[in-house]
């Protein structure tokens, strides 16, 4: 059988490994690597995703041997793995663990780096293909790529390739994110460079376009003839945990909505794509993005509100207020939740309002987008048979326990035709009888085989940016005016119930 009939029946039967490959770990010694990349290879090991020919070599600034940085990954996974770890497994893995010691931003540490990478290419046949996956502070992304460019080692030979993988945040700004892109495109192609979201990964998230274009009972009533308003919710219940000093460089528009939350408004509004292929799906959700209704300053003072935690109680536990966490300022503006209202002009979503949410602190840890139906026109039921009926919705639950909600009206038993709201439920974990991946696997193994469909172009991204460009400008014009306290534990400052109270609706009621 022929190489080319091999990776044909690899396809089909959906076992096609990962290509051979060394994937080198930019801050290999750091809290990312740990939690969750180690535990991703280790799951493709499991699902037979990982090439024979494969290969690690972590970078960092500490100084290891090889043995010591082999055991401290063996300790770690035992702690951070989602599954429990199989010994022999485990050692295939560690076996193929390196590690170099180095300085990210010396000219030297990639001197060593290009001398030693064709060795480990030797020893494992990972035929010249590398993976550089940047695990670092963003300060970093461009001091890396500039030195790898400089050091040959983005150059793409015969059929060996070169990526580079980074991490959220692309940039504080749209001229940082431009002048990120710059950089990194001068070095590389945007075929080779993969922006991570692991929201993208997540099997709900994925599934989106699978249960719209797959499913025809869905497609015909998703637009404004029978949508009310679509509510996007990411809601995560701990506070900073001990990254303030990142955080407050950032906070919650610049951490959760011009990327995780646009890129799930984007799937959910998108049109249908051409083709299931990836410059055809990121090209519909670029279309989502321009067509969004720029913000005017008048726009941020009445569609987006901005709040920061006080001091409060989650889920019994003692939170302390945001300005009292450690390497936060003492009289941050420093936002911490926001709501806002938006727009899609076109023909499909002209008139609905999509309604976005993320904060810190709050109730409970759920994220979900919830499409909420218009009320039926006309009802030959009385009023008082139908006074517990509301309007159907159906919702994507992307964290916890990934799956799918449809909530509708129907008959009480009984003689009198009263109707209650009743829900259809499904589970990945429940159905498939396994827990959804933690999203990392996905983008990983997508990176392994060259498939961007998951990643963010370019493009895309300083589109996603210049979208919130008007937010940040004015809130930096108005200071700390009308940034918004709430205590930890509640949903948000009473300003975002507000914002959606106005129009006669209200945020859905959301639990763990």
């Amino acid at each position: 059988m022929s190489s080319v009939e091999t990776l044909a029946q690899q396809v089909a039967t959906g076992a096609r490994t990962g290509d051979p490959c060394i994937v080198v770990v930019f801050g290999a010694a750091g809290d990312l690597t740990k939690r969750k990349l180690f535990p991703a290879i280790y799951n493709l090991l499991r699902g037979d995703l990982l090439s024979a020919n494969f290969a690690i070599l972590g970078v960092d600034r500490e100084e290891a041997t090889v043995e010591s940085f082999r055991n401290k990954i063996a300790a770690e996974i035992k702690q951070f793995a989602t599954v429990e770890i199989e010994p022999d497994k485990w050692d295939w893995i560690a076996q193929r663990i390196h590690y170099l010691p180095g300085d990210f931003t010396a000219p030297e540490s990639y001197k060593a780096l290009a001398d030693r990478l064709p060795k480990i290419d030797e020893k494992h046949g990972t035929q010249g293909n590398f993976m550089f996956y940047l695990a670092t502070p963003p300060r970093f992304f461009s001091p890396i790529a500039r030195q790898l460019g400089t050091a040959g080692l983005t150059r793409e030979d015969g059929n060996a390739w070169r990526r580079i993988v980074i991490e959220k945040p692309f940039g504080r700004d749209l001229a940082s994110a431009a002048a990120l892109n710059q950089e990194l495109q001068s070095v590389m192609s945007e075929t080779q460079i993969f922006r991570i979201d692991h929201y993208l990964g997540k099997e709900t998230v994925q599934n989106i376009i699978v249960f719209r274009f797959a499913n025809g009972i869905f497609e015909p009533v998703w637009n404004n003839t029978w949508i009310d308003n679509v509510q996007i919710t990411v809601a995560e219940s701990v506070g900073v945990e001990g990254r303030g000093g990142y955080y407050d460089r950032a906070g919650a528009l610049r951490d959760m909505v011009q990327n995780h939350m646009f890129q799930l408004l984007a799937l959910t509004a998108m049109e249908p794509p051409a083709r299931f292929a990836a410059d055809a799906i990121r090209d519909r959700k670029k279309e989502v993005h321009l067509s969004i209704r720029p913000f005017t300053r008048q726009d941020v003072l009445d569609n987006v509100v901005r709040g920061q935690y006080a001091a409060g109680t989650v889920a019994g536990r003692s939170v302390a207020a945001y300005r009292a966490e450690p390497s936060v300022a003492a009289d941050s503006v420093t936002e911490t939740f926001v709501a806002l209202k938006m727009f899609i002009d076109n023909q499909r979503w002209s008139g609905v309002p999509f309604y976005l949410r993320t904060g810190k602190a709050l109730p409970a840890r759920v994220s979900e987008i919830a499409i909420q139906f218009k009320q039926s026109p006309y009802s030959v039921l009385p009023e008082e048979y139908r006074a517990n009926a509301r309007p159907s919705s159906l919702v994507l639950r992307i964290q916890p326990d990934e799956g799918i909600f449809l909530h509708f009206a129907a008959k009480e038993p009984g003689v009198l035709p009263k109707l209650d709201m009743v829900g259809m439920d499904f589970c990945y974990s429940r159905y498939f009888g396994k827990e959804a991946s933690s999203g990392y696997e996905t983008l990983l193994y997508d990176c392994m085989i060259g498939d961007p469909m998951l990643f963010t172009r370019a493009d895309n991204l300083e589109k996603c940016w210049s979208i919130v460009e008007p937010v940040i400008g004015t809130w930096e014009e108005l200071k700390g005016e009308r940034l918004y306290p709430y205590p930890a534990g509640t949903w948000g400052p009473d300003k975002a119930d507000e914002l959606i109270r106005r129009d006669g609706r209200q945020w859905r009621r959301l639990t763990a």
